[in-house]
């Protein structure tokens, strides 16, 4: 508001005359203020502009499954607006900052390139639903904690929270596309809630003067950690083995099915050949989600599986992963043996297809598929028993620097991650835990290793809820920064996420440093075991018969 000067019964100024021009303040105020005000408007005006877009994308959800993936499209598609919004008043404060609430190569370049031109961050969820014209719906879908179906299939309430807003707040007609890993058949739940009546109804029936919503599946497959680099690459270097293999949406057989699958279709192939746009029917979209998560998982199993076998045959799985992967018909993809594989994805998903399967009463395929879980837990369980046994059974008091907290590298994601269910099994044998994660924040570290915990150790529960509480954790589990710092009197290193910067630490150096003998566990088999061998440590690595 321009400033209006006080004066007097006289009319003149309260202050001295010589001193001040009082007519002048007044006019260059007035007109500073009204300019700043315009340039401000036409400011958020511009950036917000229709007719500057030619559509308009909401993304429900600030989350793995909404952020590289609409970032990507902001980057590719500068004439398209996009906006991400979350409940999340941290999250989104996170996204509009330098410090990202997620960590991929290239992905805050991308944001920064973008940001407040035509890709924006809010709070202002129904504002920015009902001036869309699609709507991404990526919130998550966790696994449901009581009920029916509890421990297996997924919670879908915040889908539904988020139809039923688009629902309210609309004006006008919208494609609503499902991003969320969901249980199959999700799509007719969304389109009821939206339309009030059901898929397979005629199109042609009136909705009585309200507007239309047309679903579409639109799952993602991506790599996590490196979804955002092989989104993109396609642009520049469509037949790298980096780039997205292939995009799949899911629509009903009808016109306005199609059409909604064309227009999504038209933004995709601005940068993604066409030849590797899918289109299925809704339910097949649906289900390839947690079938491509589940035949990945199987690979993972399947070679650590051998990974046992080889230990105690004098194979090794390296050598055998080569000679397997090298058949075409078999590929090199997903054969590398490790300490399991985590994450949310991989996990959630075979869980909701094993549901799935026992819903409709096929427990021989429910078996089969529980069978990659069992595997899983078993590898994890047998490396951290491993670890103990080949430290004189004991590791009570012992310094053990734990390297990698990540589920997998070049990502932040600690959901699922096997280290946590390695460091709950040293916490209860007494361990000096110290930490170090290139890019995990220490506090989820604690937050995974409590939920973790939490699930209870049942010949103790007692004790087990003292050691995993956020106070004991607190004081029991130490991070760090720079690892050649910690290293000294530790008696073992652990390897149990394979970040590239391991490779390359001096191991001369941090030997020197330790208790003998000094172990080295590595979970991921990235390290050259020989080299490490001439230096004096005593290796462990996995699948390794010579060991």
């Amino acid at each position: 508001r321009p400033f209006k000067p006080r004066y007097g019964r006289s009319g003149r100024k309260n202050l001295r005359s010589d001193s001040f021009d009082t007519h002048a303040i007044r006019t260059f105020i007035t007109k500073a203020t009204h300019t700043s005000l315009k340039k401000r408007k036409m400011a958020a005006t511009n950036c917000d502009n229709s007719s500057m877009f030619s559509a308009r994308i909401c993304c429900m959800g600030a989350g793995y499954a909404g952020g590289p993936a609409m970032t990507a499209i902001a980057k590719m598609c500068p004439n398209i607006r996009v906006c991400i919004v979350d409940l999340s008043i941290e999250k989104i404060a996170a996204w509009n900052s330098p410090n990202l609430p997620i960590y991929e190569r290239g992905l805050l370049a991308a944001v920064e390139s973008c940001r407040d031109k035509n890709l924006f961050f809010s709070t202002d969820v129904e504002e920015e639903v009902k001036n869309a014209n699609i709507v991404f719906i990526a919130v998550d879908a966790p696994t449901k904690t009581s009920g029916i179906g509890a421990g297996l299939t997924l919670d879908i309430k915040n889908c539904e929270m988020c139809a039923r807003t688009i629902k309210n707040v609309s004006l006008g007609d919208k494609i609503v596309v499902e991003r969320s890993t969901v249980p199959v058949r999700t799509a007719e739940v969304i389109h009821l809630l939206l339309n009030g009546k059901r898929l397979d109804s005629d199109e042609n029936d009136g909705n009585n003067g309200e507007p239309k919503f047309e679903v579409l599946s639109n799952p993602e497959f991506l790599s996590e950690g490196n979804e955002f680099n092989q989104r993109i690459s396609n642009s520049c270097c469509p037949n790298s083995n980096n780039s997205a293999s292939r995009v799949l949406i899911g629509s009903r057989n009808t016109t306005s099915g199609k059409i909604a699958a064309q227009t999504l279709i038209d933004i995709y192939a601005r940068w993604i050949p066409r030849s590797r746009i899918l289109t299925t029917n809704l339910w097949s979209s649906e289900l390839s989600k947690l079938a491509a998560n589940a035949f990945l998982a199987q690979r993972v199993s399947s070679i650590n599986a051998m990974s046992v076998l080889c230990e105690v045959t004098g194979a090794d799985v390296t050598d055998l992963s080569r000679a397997i992967g090298s058949d075409d018909r078999i590929g090199d993809k997903f054969l590398r043996a490790s300490i399991g594989f985590g994450g949310s994805g991989f996990k959630k998903d075979l869980l909701n297809l094993i549901y799935l399967c026992q819903y409709y009463r096929l427990e021989e395929c429910a078996s089969y598929w529980m069978g990659i879980l069992t595997m899983n837990d078993y590898q994890i369980k047998r490396f951290s028993e491993k670890l103990v046994s080949s430290m004189f059974s004991t590791v009570t008091g012992k310094k053990i620097l734990i390297l990698g907290f990540a589920f997998k590298k070049d990502t932040c994601d600690v959901r699922e991650t096997p280290s946590a269910l390695v460091m709950k099994e040293l916490l209860k044998e007494g361990s000096d835990l110290y930490v170090y994660d290139p890019q995990v924040k220490r506090e989820d570290m604690l937050k995974e290793i409590e939920r973790i915990g939490d699930n209870g150790d049942d010949t103790a529960p007692e004790n087990n809820n003292k050691l995993f509480s956020a106070e004991s954790l607190e004081k029991g589990v130490k991070t760090t920064t720079n690892i050649y710092d910690v290293c000294e009197k530790a008696h073992a290193l652990v390897i149990l996420t394979p970040w590239d910067e391991f490779k390359n630490l001096d191991f001369q150096m941090i030997y020197a440093s330790m208790a003998k003998p000094a172990f080295i566990f590595d979970g991921h088999n990235i390290l050259d075991h020989d080299l490490l061998r001439g230096i004096g440590y005593d290796v462990h690595a996995i699948g390794k018969g010579a060991d």
